[in-house]
């Protein structure tokens, strides 16, 4: 029994260690912008390209466990196209090459097809997402994603920054905070993603969710 508890501590441990150098290389993206190339965050800073490349390892993850795990390529499948879209979205400036706002029609197309797969994969899709959701390192995926899509947004207003500094504020200090915050929330689904795929076939859907969804 003591032997259990210490191995399941010393996984924690490793847990918190892997995250915390993640975090620090992640940051690391935002000295090189503003200490390094003195670029005050632009679209094509380190710390942009460092969120796209986050995002698209994680959509690389799910893609790889699409291929791989028969029994929940329709949970994978909708879990990439969500992570999928957001890449598309972060990759705008690329999509309005071709014309003004064009990535909303990739992203709908990524929806339609994942959303295809998953209504044909049936009950397994459901029984996926609940393995999926109810694994531990789903909470963090969950403050992630809170940390990108509202808190970043909310806390980079301009309204805000407009009053605390006025008119003339030096816009490079709010893009650090809103892309800073972004990034940080992009780290914290990479590192619940690692989480995931390291222990997930040790994971067991609770008993008493899988005789109400009778999975």
């Amino acid at each position: 029994m003591g032997k259990i508890v210490f191995n399941y501590l010393l996984k924690r441990l490793a847990l918190f260690l892997c995250a915390a150098v993640l975090i620090a290389i992640t940051t690391g993206f935002i000295f090189l912008d503003i200490l390094v190339l003195d670029n005050g965050i632009s679209e094509t800073s380190i710390t942009e390209l460092g969120q796209e490349i986050i995002v698209a390892i994680i959509c690389l993850f799910f893609f790889v466990k699409v291929c791989q795990e028969s029994e929940q390529r329709g949970a994978f499948t909708l879990i990439m196209g969500f992570f999928l879209c957001i890449l598309i979205r972060e990759l705008d400036n690329v999509f309005d090459q071709i014309a003004h706002g064009s990535w909303v029609w990739f992203a709908l197309t990524v929806v339609f097809i994942s959303i295809a797969i998953a209504i044909r994969e049936g009950k397994k899709t459901l029984k996926g997402l609940i393995h999926f959701i109810t694994h531990p390192s789903h909470g963090m995926l969950v403050a992630g994603l809170l940390c990108i899509l509202l808190f970043s947004r909310l806390f980079g207003m301009g309204i805000l920054w407009h009053k605390l500094l006025g008119e003339d504020y030096n816009r490079a200090v709010k893009n650090m905070v809103e892309e800073g915050s972004e990034l940080f929330g992009y780290t914290l689904c990479l590192i619940s993603v690692i989480w995931y795929g390291f222990s997930a076939k040790e994971h067991v859907i609770p008993t008493a969710i899988e005789n109400k969804y009778r999975l």
